[in-house]
């Protein structure tokens, strides 16, 4: 991931929390020129596979409600 260093200060704390926890790391420039790499220290969490994916799901509504939109299937095309 690239990132300005103008936006980097702004949000430096959160993008290196997300580095900590996504082990991806981020490449700071200044007027398209690379100027540091962010990466994490050490190595990647072990996390249980059960969970793993816990909080990274929003819904937005009801998921099985109709949306009153004819398919082309029930228009007998």
């Amino acid at each position: 991931m690239k990132v300005a260093a103008g936006e980097f200060k702004v949000h430096c704390l959160r993008l290196i929390d997300q580095v900590h926890r996504s082990h991806e790391e981020i490449i700071i420039t200044k007027r398209g020129v690379v100027l540091a790499k962010l990466v994490a220290a050490g190595e990647p969490e072990k996390r249980p596979l059960f969970g793993a994916m816990k909080g990274s799901v929003t819904m937005l509504g009801d998921l099985v409600q109709p949306i009153d939109e004819a398919w082309q299937a029930e228009q007998g095309e």
